[in-house]
């Protein structure tokens, strides 16, 4: 999970754009952030996506039109969203929430760079055995 950091901004409002697909989060420091769904999916901080160590992350794909349909709190520091695909064990901390929205044009290039080395497309279909991984955990 992503850490937390002592007097890191904390949000003031969450809000689910279901139409645009997007989280728009603003944050006491007035950072403000409309985060797509597609990049919170693909940059999950679960073991799914993240892999158990370096070098196992699982390069998603297939995620463009993915939904958030839940949105729910942990405890006062983190949200763990589900997705429409299924995926609900990712812990969102104020902070990664933050990262996200801050640095979208880096990460976004950083993704397409892994779908381009990998030689696979954006809206290429999951592999069953990447997919499914870690479903144990």
């Amino acid at each position: 999970m992503a850490g937390l950091q002592a007097g890191a901004p904390a949000p003031q409002a969450l809000t689910v754009h279901s139409q645009s697909r997007v989280l728009e989060v603003s944050f006491t420091d007035g950072a403000e952030f409309r985060i797509p769904f597609e990049l919170m999916r693909v940059y999950s901080p679960s073991a799914d996506v993240q892999g158990h160590g370096p070098g196992q992350e699982v390069l998603q794909t297939g995620k463009r039109d993915v939904l958030l349909t839940g949105l729910e709190p942990v405890g006062n520091y983190a949200v763990q969203p589900t997705f429409s695909d299924g995926h609900d064990t990712g812990i969102y901390s104020w902070d990664y929430l933050y990262f996200l929205g801050s640095r979208q044009d880096q990460l976004w290039a950083d993704y397409t760079a892994r779908l381009t080395a990998a030689g696979v497309e954006r809206d290429a279909p999951m592999p069953a055995k990447a997919a499914s991984a870690c479903a144990s955990h």
